[in-house]
């Protein structure tokens, strides 16, 4: 099925501070939101279509394409595969590498006792306090890749800092919660 293409949508909103006009983001979401959101819907759950629809408007609004974009749908639906491609991916690492199934785990969870509970989220808040004492920049970055899971690439971006600079970072903010966590413990 054909969509006719959106007019007056055809430069990039990166262009923003080159003196060059940028089209509204909000026209963008307006005309290939229903698009994206069936492309999605095709390729991947329904609980993830909205996510990522998300995805590919904040991969656009956080990207400086050195040239501008010409054709906004092709660029779009590129970013929209990419998108898919981290989900399946992001899904495959961490359903076979970082979860056994609840079948071969040592506690199932009806034996978890007060005790346990407790013990565990006193544990938290020692994670939780011993990342809120890290260094302000090693706190951004540990905080950008362990709970927002955004790679070195993106985090070097948004800080502004280069991608060796955030895996420095993080390896000492790492060293340093394991520290805290082990002293306290």
């Amino acid at each position: 099925m054909a969509f006719p293409p959106c007019s007056n949508l055809e430069t990039s909103p990166a262009q923003a501070g080159r003196d060059e006009p940028a089209p509204d983001l909000a026209a963008w979401m307006t005309c290939y939101g229903d698009r994206l959101r069936r492309y999605f819907a095709r390729r991947a759950p329904t609980a993830d279509v909205d996510d990522l629809v998300q995805d590919v408007f904040l991969n656009l609004q956080s990207a400086r394409p050195l040239q501008p974009i010409v054709d906004v749908e092709r660029y779009l639906f590129t970013v929209a595969h990419h998108a898919l491609v981290n989900l399946r991916r992001h899904r495959t690492v961490r359903r076979s590498a970082l979860h056994d199934p609840l079948d071969n785990a040592p506690e199932q969870a009806s034996d978890l006792s007060p005790e346990r509970i407790l013990a565990g989220r006193q544990e938290i808040i020692r994670l939780v306090k011993a990342v809120e004492a890290l260094p302000p920049r090693a706190r951004d970055a540990f905080r950008l890749r362990r709970f927002d899971d955004l790679t070195y690439a993106v985090i070097a971006e948004r800080m502004g800092i280069s991608r060796d600079s955030v895996k420095e970072l993080l390896q000492r903010a790492t060293s340093r919660v394991t520290y805290a966590l082990r002293m306290e413990g």
